[in-house]
């Protein structure tokens, strides 16, 4: 059932453009640790999951994000992550420190949307996210996409698809490069 709520969550990310091939990475947090795609693994396929401990030895098949993951879930209430490459939210992330949404839904859901440097896969963007994800719930890491939570894979989805849409606004309306 697990697998089945990843590929129903990824098959989303795909169609909308929010992932391409095997970008990206989901997790629901679990007692002892939480599930993850694989590394390599394309979101819309039905390939189980990977149980990472919250402490201690990471199998090699988890995704090369896992610190993300555990940093999140070490610091945050969050249960859930998504993990995305939305190309206008990574193109808006090159001119900004912060994102303010202008559109409604936007204003509404993630009224301002942090933007977080750090390379894949470091300690640097596990701690990075985690901080911004502490009291929100959704950050661009610069150059790289979108780590998203809730309390569900559904919620995480939302928000990575309303941060894509505020940003194709934001570009649609020439707002891109000014100072946000």
């Amino acid at each position: 059932m697990l697998d089945q709520e990843f590929e129903r969550i990824g098959k989303r990310l795909f169609l909308e453009g929010l992932v391409g091939a095997n970008f990206g990475n989901m997790s629901i947090r679990s007692e002892g640790g939480f599930y993850i795609t694989r590394s390599g693994a394309y979101l819309d396929g039905r390939e189980m999951p990977v149980f990472v401990p919250g402490e201690g030895e990471v199998p090699p098949e988890a995704s090369s994000e896992y610190r993300v993951h555990r940093a999140v879930y070490r610091e945050a209430p969050h249960t859930a992550i998504v993990h995305a490459h939305p190309v206008h939210a990574v193109t808006a992330s090159f001119d900004a420190d912060r994102l303010l949404p202008i559109d409604s839904e936007g204003r509404m859901l993630c009224p301002e949307i942090p933007v977080v440097g750090g390379e894949p896969g470091s300690d640097e963007i596990a701690s990075n996210v985690a901080g911004a994800l502490r009291d929100g719930h959704i950050v661009i890491v610069r150059g790289h996409g979108t780590f998203a939570a809730g309390k569900r894979l559904d919620e995480a989805y939302i928000y990575t698809s309303i941060a894509e849409y505020s940003c194709r606004i934001l570009l649609l309306s020439g707002r891109f490069g000014r100072a946000l």
